[in-house]
């Protein structure tokens, strides 16, 4: 079970996290500062931290910058009674995993440390997988139609090279799954793996976001921080959405393309990077450099070895192993039966990949943990029509709050009333499920 420390300068919430989280199973410690609590953490082993924004003397967020640099792998959780936008925005930019309001459900945290810790096993089996994987990533790529096997031989060829690669696609095609793939094949593996979504990101924070600042180089910069092109030193920068990006930040990037060198915002010294790129994008960039929304000799430099990746509708043969792929391990059976599988092989899918494990989800929960079947299958010309489970109780619903509070019943009805229960299975905390059933005035018999 994963080992968590809790921060916080307040003795009453530390003994009362401690004593919840510790009968979960987890190994608990607890610190009353960042000071305190750093020597910890810089010796390794600790996988999750709860740690309150104000502290006496080093904050939180300073904590969760320096927890970043000697224990990246450790998931960092801010908790704070003074929310604001501005925190709230930097301490997921500094790689938060999520950020707690106070006053907050014990079972909210709970919830959130358990899918955190569903999450690392995951992550460590996939490393697992990857020793053992041949030079065609089978395993992480899931699909046996013309396109992927295309996609995976390309893969193979560009990943022990330094090439550019431009991978293009519509959204939820599995972008950012290819560009992992090339990283982790090629002699790079070792050393970072750095994603930045240049859409994600707001314009005027893109290019500190990239190359990194100075203190003082602009208001609000109150100490010099790096880049995710220094951070991704010796690896890979994976810049998706890169038709997104500022025509002005287009050349400087072109720039560190062509020699390795930037300049951080603020400084005159310039920096000396290692770094592959791998790019994408769902827009014709070819198209768009003859126009002038994006520079061209920007383009030539990123597609030097393109790879395409075809939308799900035209390769429906990959339907089926990625289903299956999905529910193995989620629900009861990973099997499909020829009705399922026609439903789903009928729909055009505009969402992709994504869209597909959307509806799987949905499909999981709604099932209870047993087979999956036609009438747990969401998705539009298609309703739920499983006579007799409930599921048919959505059909001819039009408003979203008709289908959330029917999803709301099916959830108590396989809980068999337990509120704990139907909250997991609809994947929300207890108290939201409270609140949605306060706003649809539903019973709350049951246990909890």
């Amino acid at each position: 079970m994963s080992r968590v420390l809790i921060i916080d300068d307040e003795e009453k919430i530390t003994r009362i996290l401690k004593e919840a989280i510790s009968k979960e199973g987890y190994d608990v410690e607890t610190r009353s500062g960042a000071e305190e609590a750093l020597p910890l953490i810089e010796k390794g082993g600790v996988d999750i931290i709860l740690c309150d924004l104000r502290l006496g003397g080093m904050d939180g967020l300073e904590l969760l910058r320096r927890s970043r640099k000697s224990s990246p792998g450790t998931d960092f959780v801010m908790m704070t009674a003074y929310a604001s936008a501005t925190t709230a925005v930097e301490a997921m930019r500094l790689g938060a995993y999520e950020y707690l309001i106070k006053p907050f459900q014990i079972d909210e945290v709970t919830l959130l440390l358990k899918r955190i810790s569903e999450r690392r096993e995951l992550m460590i089996e996939n490393l697992a997988l990857r020793e053992k994987m041949s030079l065609k990533g089978d395993g992480r790529i899931i699909g046996d139609s013309p396109g992927i096997r295309s996609v995976l031989d390309l893969i193979g060829k560009v990943a022990p090279t330094p090439a550019p690669v431009l991978i293009t696609g519509e959204s939820g095609t599995g972008k950012e799954l290819v560009a992992a793939e090339i990283h982790t094949l090629s002699s790079r593996s070792t050393k970072p793996f750095i994603v930045i979504n240049c859409a994600a990101v707001p314009e005027n924070l893109l290019e500190a976001e990239l190359f990194g600042h100075e203190k003082g180089a602009f208001t609000g910069a109150i100490q010099k921080k790096p880049g995710q092109f220094r951070l991704a030193d010796g690896g890979s920068l994976f810049l998706d959405e890169i038709g997104e990006l500022p025509l002005a930040l287009q050349a400087k990037l072109l720039r560190a393309l062509d020699n390795g060198e930037f300049l951080p915002l603020g400084s005159t010294r310039p920096v000396k990077v290692d770094v592959r790129i791998i790019a994408a994008t769902n827009r014709d960039l070819e198209k768009s450099s003859a126009t002038g929304g994006f520079r061209q000799d920007l383009f030539y430099r990123l597609n030097v070895f393109p790879i395409r990746i075809s939308p799900l509708r035209d390769r429906k043969e990959d339907i089926l192993p990625i289903s299956r792929a999905f529910l193995s391990g989620r629900a009861s059976s990973s099997e499909i039966s020829a009705d399922v599988v026609e439903m789903l092989e009928a729909y055009s899918w505009p969402g992709n990949v994504r869209e597909l494990r959307n509806v799987l989800e949905r499909a999981i929960i709604l099932s209870g943990g047993k087979p999956v079947e036609r009438g747990h299958i969401m998705i539009p010309g298609e309703g739920p029509d499983a006579a007799g489970d409930g599921l048919s109780a959505l059909v001819g619903k039009k408003s979203l709050e008709e289908i959330e509070k029917s999803l709301i019943d099916i959830a108590l009805e396989k809980a068999g009333g337990n509120k704990s229960k139907a909250a997991e299975l609809l994947g929300i905390t207890r108290r939201t499920l409270y609140s949605r059933m306060d706003k649809y005035r539903l019973g709350k018999g049951g246990g909890d």
